[in-house]
């Protein structure tokens, strides 16, 4: 009787313990951040982007800088409210600019702490949606 009520726990073990593993598979394959079902097409990269014309400002300094972006939103909710936004969105590029010095913006760093400054900045003005990356269009600095 002990013999074959220990069979039996052994049996319900293993089974649970494969039913286990068998979920952790599926939802670690389903949920994959890098499948390309989750990758948006560059056509709709473009269809959620709003253009920020060049916009010339004084630098921390003697310096300033005439640039332009393209913002990339999460869909078209957000790009329509970042249009309608336009004026907040300059005016936080204009003060982002403003607090840093010429040598900070030479080279890929400097851009690449611009670029997330403003996408940071801009994500706490949107309420439709998100930010997802901001992209340098042009750049001269004098």
């Amino acid at each position: 009787m002990k013999k074959k009520l220990l069979t039996i726990m052994l049996i319900i073990l293993v089974a649970i313990t494969l039913v286990g593993v068998i979920a952790v598979v599926v939802v670690t394959k389903l949920s994959d951040p890098t499948s390309a079902e989750d990758k948006p097409s560059i056509d709709e990269i473009v269809e959620s982007s709003v253009e920020v014309p060049e916009i010339t400002t004084n630098l921390a300094g003697n310096d300033y800088i005439k640039i332009s972006f393209m913002v990339q939103t999460e869909n078209k909710k957000a790009k329509e409210e970042l249009e309608k936004r336009n004026f907040q969105v300059k005016n936080i590029i204009i003060t982002e600019l403003s607090e840093m010095k010429a040598e900070e913006l030479t080279g890929k760093k400097g851009k690449e702490k611009l670029q997330e400054a403003l996408k940071t900045r801009m994500n706490e003005l949107m309420e439709e949606g998100k930010v997802e990356k901001v992209y340098i269009t042009s750049s001269i600095l004098q």
